[in-house]
């Protein structure tokens, strides 16, 4: 199910923007004049050989061995990018929406997205954003909250 079908049929009221294509999180937040703290870009992570995706901001890495410990987990390492095309199929590859739901998969957010107001994200297309409340975003997607990234420095 594309992510604009599951948002119409939840309700919430969600924007959609059209730009350049983009290929990074940094890159579609800098198309969208929006500070990188509020694009989420998930990361597949393979935890113990399950996969899960990591919704974490724009602006900050994934720390694995956080993650690992948060998870109670012996082995998490990212997904290929073969293993990511298979799981999202319907989706431009890198461009996949944060809801793991919507490809049986558990999602875990970083803390530090949870706090903004909004959030954006791509819809499973380079060309195309999603901006929708963060409180919607935490209803529909259910993640859970662990804290596994730090900031990027420039």
């Amino acid at each position: 199910m594309k992510v604009t079908e599951f948002l119409d049929k939840s309700g919430v009221k969600y924007e959609i923007m059209e730009h350049k294509p983009v290929f990074t999180a940094q890159n579609l937040a800098a198309a969208e004049h929006e500070p990188g703290k509020f694009v989420a870009k998930p990361v597949i992570v393979k935890a113990n050989g399950k996969y899960i995706m990591c919704v974490l901001a724009a602006s900050c890495k994934i720390d694995l061995q956080a993650l690992k410990g948060q998870l109670g987990v012996k082995s998490a390492e990212l997904a290929t990018e073969d293993e990511i095309g298979r799981l999202f199929g319907d989706c431009d590859l890198g461009a996949e929406p944060p809801f793991g739901n919507l490809y049986d998969l558990t999602t875990v957010i970083d803390k530090a997205l949870t706090s903004n107001e909004h959030i954006v994200f791509q819809t499973g297309s380079h060309e195309k954003a999603i901006r929708m409340k963060m409180t919607d975003y935490m209803k529909l997607a259910e993640p859970k909250v662990l804290e596994f990234s730090y900031h990027l420095t420039s």
